[in-house]
């Protein structure tokens, strides 16, 4: 790939900007709409219960994925020059496992702040990681052929299932 200025987006700048912008909105957005009423109990208590396990287990996942990366990590969704294909770890059971982690954590968000906009905010986050994964594995498969058959065999944003 020839070299370009970052605001060009070669490398795929712009879908990190993109990202940190909802990521903000996910955090500090709106969480109802004005005038809504509060959850009602006891779903407020299981949504609280339910929304600090997801962040728990997401914020897990997601960290377990990027000390698997190590130093071949990059915020930018081009595969840094030089670095291997990794399928093992968390990437055993998902292709994108910090995605992964950052979707369950906003939606564990969600529902700890019982906020209906908030888990509209986390549905905006797992299109924009599905639409971004893809960009992500076309550049991967042209760079590791083998890339193909794991594609085949380990789901994208969600184990075992999508």
């Amino acid at each position: 790939m020839v070299e370009q200025p970052w605001w060009k987006g070669a490398k795929g700048e712009w879908y990190v900007a993109v990202q940190v912008c909802i990521f903000l909105v996910v955090i500090f957005g709106p969480r109802n709409l004005p005038g809504s009423p509060p959850w009602p109990e006891p779903w407020a208590l299981v949504a609280s219960v339910a929304g600090v396990a997801l962040v728990l287990a997401g914020g897990a996942l997601a960290v377990a994925a990027v000390l698997r990366l190590g130093s071949n990590l990059s915020a930018l969704p081009y595969p840094k020059d030089g670095a291997p294909l990794v399928e093992t770890g968390p990437y055993r059971i998902v292709r994108n496992p910090i995605y992964s982690g950052l979707i369950l954590a906003a939606f564990g968000w969600g529902l700890l702040v019982h906020g209906w906009l908030t888990l509209l905010y986390a549905a905006v986050l797992f299109a924009f990681f599905d639409v971004k994964s893809r960009v992500e594995e076309r550049w991967l498969c042209g760079r590791f052929p083998e890339y193909a058959g794991y594609e085949k065999r380990v789901k994208k944003l969600i184990p075992w299932v999508y």
